[in-house]
């Protein structure tokens, strides 16, 4: 029996594709993927640094390894290390400190320290996930002054069309219906966007393609137009931050609510039950009474089918860290609740469009014994009781009910 490896991940979606590399590689290499709960040989954390609890939670997690597989061998890798090693070199239990740069060098990186227990290569090795997630893009040029993201993933590069478009067909290979194109700033793919999702929806035969976070300033006419195509899904996370404008400013964000609301009108038009998803900041520097309702407002008025709400956190070394009016944590806790209510609010309104309506689903796993979870294309999870096996299928659906904050649907077969 081969060496096993379990990688674990906090963050974002290129934080989720590039941990997905990692795996596919290892397993390619003859090792066994395990969870992270399975007593692996080999425990790699791929870590975030947006915030200081995610700081938090990877050193949590980096302990918990080390508690429960004592012979381990723990990495620490991604935005973290890259900004602070010292502070995870000084992690109890932690082997291997790794910034964002040595991922593609994973595998040399274990088998220098000896761990080269394998099995024989296995090219059609299983990844960590049902939906595949494909980098297409690294960094951002932008800075905005809470960020720290710049900092720790460089300046914008991006993926060559062509490897974009082979890796799209050898995840089709594999086996996935869906695949979800992620970077820091997909926006900024160059030569565009637009031009990339064209050629993977012209050359290969992906049941579903996603998008990752955008910008409102992404959203130009050529690229919205590619959502004729059925098998781009309605479902955009457009980041806001804030819907006050003269917080935006402080942000740097580069646009104003006013610019943000007519990209989103612009979607809707030509991508109408489309499901907008979007993140907001509370308790930025400076944030007055005032600004945090006109925020509130905003997102009221916008009908967001899901809002993921965080307080601001200061990341030394970018410019609000030195802003002054710094917000107190407990006013940051009181606007976070008042926003999640209205995120639960919104994202339940928005599901209760679709009831009693057929739609299609990407079934993921059974959760128990004859249910089953998926998503619609439109990013609504939905569960359903069916003996037949599943997994990886698309089926019609009919919405029927509430189940817990989810949808419970009846699958319709041919």
């Amino acid at each position: 029996m081969g060496s096993t490896v379990a990688v674990e991940t906090l963050g974002c979606r290129l934080n989720q594709a590039e941990s997905e590399s990692m795996a596919r590689e290892l397993a390619r290499a003859g090792y066994r993927l395990a969870s992270a709960l399975d007593g692996a040989d080999i425990y790699i954390l791929n870590t975030c640094t947006v915030t200081h609890v995610a700081d938090r939670k990877s050193r949590h997690l980096l302990r918990l390894a080390r508690r429960r597989n004592p012979e381990a061998l723990i990495i620490a890798i991604g935005c973290y290390p890259q900004r602070a090693p010292d502070e995870l070199a000084r992690v109890e239990g932690v082997d291997i400190v790794l910034g964002n740069g040595e991922k593609a060098r994973i595998l040399d990186i274990i088998e220098d320290r000896g761990m080269i227990d394998r099995e024989p290569p296995d090219n059609t090795a299983p990844t960590l996930r049902t939906r595949g997630m494909v980098k297409v893009q690294e960094g951002c040029n932008q800075f905005c002054s809470y960020c720290i993201v710049p900092f720790v993933r460089g300046r914008e590069h991006s993926e060559p069309i062509e490897e974009v478009v082979n890796e799209v067909k050898e995840r089709i290979s594999a086996g996935y219906q869906e695949v979800t194109l992620t970077g820091t700033q997909i926006g900024a793919y160059k030569p565009s966007l637009e031009m990339l999702v064209r050629r993977i929806l012209d050359e290969t035969d992906i049941g579903r393609l996603r998008l990752s976070s955008l910008r409102p300033q992404d959203l130009t006419p050529q690229l919205i137009a590619l959502w004729d195509d059925d098998r781009l899904c309605p479902h955009l996370h457009l980041s806001l931050q804030s819907g006050s404008d003269s917080v935006l400013g402080r942000m740097l964000r580069q646009y104003s609510a006013a610019d943000y609301e007519k990209a989103v009108a612009r979607v809707r038009e030509a991508v109408p039950d489309g499901a907008i998803t979007t993140d907001i900041m509370v308790g930025f520097p400076g944030e007055t009474d005032e600004e945090f309702e006109e925020s509130h407002r905003f997102c009221q008025m916008m009908g967001f089918a899901n809002i993921h709400v965080f307080s601001y956190s200061e990341r030394p070394g970018t410019l609000a860290a030195e802003m002054p009016q710094q917000v107190a944590e407990k006013v940051k806790s009181v606007r976070s609740k008042g926003v999640l209510e209205l995120a639960k609010e919104s994202a339940s309104r928005y599901r209760e469009w679709f009831l009693g309506r057929s739609m299609t689903v990407l079934w993921e796993r059974e959760v128990e014994r004859g249910v089953w979870v998926g998503l619609t294309e439109n990013y609504i999870r939905v569960f359903a009781r069916s003996e037949e096996p599943l997994k990886n299928k698309f089926t019609p659906a009919k919405l029927v009910g509430w189940h817990n904050n989810d949808l419970w649907a009846v699958p319709l077969f041919s």
